[in-house]
């Protein structure tokens, strides 16, 4: 069963965060979908896959939030409006 969210994050982004962390953990869990920064403390993450594999990516965010400068999470449900072609992108 497929499943999409929506996460809106606040943190301190770090040189490389978008790619070692975001990228690296949505491609290890094959997810397609994309980051995106809203601002300077703002980024915005659509992931859609099958629902243990995104449940993975929720709880390595959550684990690993403060070692990566996360103050705040929000998550909620996406309907997807993109074919992501199976690809995670980041956008900068």
């Amino acid at each position: 069963m497929n499943k999409c969210l929506k996460i809106l994050l606040t943190l301190d982004i770090k040189e490389g965060f978008l790619q070692s962390f975001i990228q690296h953990h949505a491609r290890t869990y094959d997810l397609e979908g994309m980051a995106q920064l809203m601002g300077q403390d703002k980024l915005k993450i659509v992931v859609c896959g099958e629902k243990e594999q995104v449940d993975s990516f929720i709880d390595i965010l959550h684990k690993e939030s403060t070692n990566a400068g996360i103050a705040d999470i929000e998550i909620e449900p996406y309907i997807k409006d993109k074919d992501y072609r199976g690809v995670f992108r980041v956008i900068e």
